[in-house]
């Protein structure tokens, strides 16, 4: 079995009447590039903290490499940039990231090697005797990258780390996160920019109010299933026969009445084209690849019905997003 990095069972934090996480269950195998998606207020953050032992759960367990979040040895081992950071801006870069290496410990030789190392991966290397108080947000979010990977991290929990980058250093981080996965490293990513986290997690957990709804492989989602909208001149019984076999789910696309109420109206007019026509016309349907559209195309024919459109359409992370989590903006 493939050792697992994070480990939580039903975290659970409150702050007063506000429940912050109300029952967190992950699991993050090592070398993985994890995506955690949720919605603002979801509770992402308040979970980042609980893996990291600054916020204590009121319930559940966690175990991050191994031990309990928060032990130092552990700690030692980790790469952290937060979502909103406040680094020392009298430092210059290569101050600042001296003083991260002794607080990890890092000896004085491995500190003079990984400094200039970190600071030409994120691209900051003519600006080592920098004062930090002159970078740019986007370079500031740099520099917070190189001290999260000062350490050679087994894991990296990386919260919103393109959020302040131009294209180029998206691009840039984008390539950093494939180098760590290349390496072996854990990468634990949150962020609001679905197609970063698109482009580079193997899996995605989605939660809202504290609670994981879903986590699914994006390498299944980017090979697997297509949606496609059939547009005909009536749903009948007979079209959604010849369709069972080779469609993976499906559902009406232009009627707000029941799914189960549909169908029963059909059945008791003995499916004919007149109620089919007046209760749906569209179906979007769920198939395994491509190669079902033509298979779709001839049942349709065969069944009896005139097909009007087959548009396929692959599923996105957004769309993922949005049937997963929901739409309803969180107000926070």
């Amino acid at each position: 079995m493939t050792e697992s990095v994070i480990v939580t069972n039903r975290l659970r934090k409150t702050f007063g009447a506000k429940v912050a996480v109300a029952d967190l269950t992950l699991n993050v195998p090592k070398g993985e590039v994890f995506g955690f998606l949720g919605p603002n207020g979801a509770g992402k953050s308040t979970a980042v903290k609980m893996l990291l032992g600054l916020v204590h759960p009121d319930d559940g367990e966690a175990r991050v490499l191994g031990s309990a979040p928060g032990v130092p040895a552990t700690m030692a081992r980790i790469g952290f940039l937060p979502e909103h950071f406040r680094f020392h801006e009298w430092l210059t870069a290569q101050e600042f990231l001296d003083v991260h290496g002794r607080l990890y410990g890092m000896s004085k030789e491995a500190r003079r090697r990984r400094i200039p190392e970190t600071l030409e991966l994120v691209g900051l290397s003519e600006h080592i005797h920098r004062q930090l108080s002159g970078f740019s947000k986007g370079m500031l979010q740099r520099i917070g990258l190189a001290q999260a990977l000062l350490n050679e991290p087994e894991l990296v929990i990386l919260d919103e780390p393109t959020s302040a980058l131009d294209p180029f250093g998206r691009m840039l981080v984008r390539s950093i996160i494939h180098d760590l996965k290349a390496h072996g490293t854990t990468v634990f990513l949150n962020s609001h920019l679905l197609g970063e986290v698109e482009a580079t997690c193997d899996r995605v957990s989605f939660i809202r109010e504290g609670v994981v709804l879903r986590t699914l492989s994006l390498h299944e989602v980017n090979a697997g299933y297509v949606h496609a909208e059939l547009r005909v001149d009536g749903v009948t019984p007979d079209l959604l026969a010849s369709l069972s076999d080779v469609v993976v789910e499906w559902r009406f696309l232009d009627s707000d009445v029941p799914t189960e109420n549909r169908l029963a109206s059909m059945e008791s007019h003995g499916g004919s084209t007149a109620v089919a026509q007046a209760l749906a016309t569209a179906l979007e349907l769920t198939l395994e690849s491509e190669d079902m559209l033509p298979v779709v195309a001839e049942r349709t024919l065969e069944s009896g019905a005139r097909l009007y459109a087959l548009t396929p359409r692959k599923v996105s992370l957004e769309q993922l997003f949005l049937e997963i989590v929901g739409s309803e903006d969180s107000g926070q």
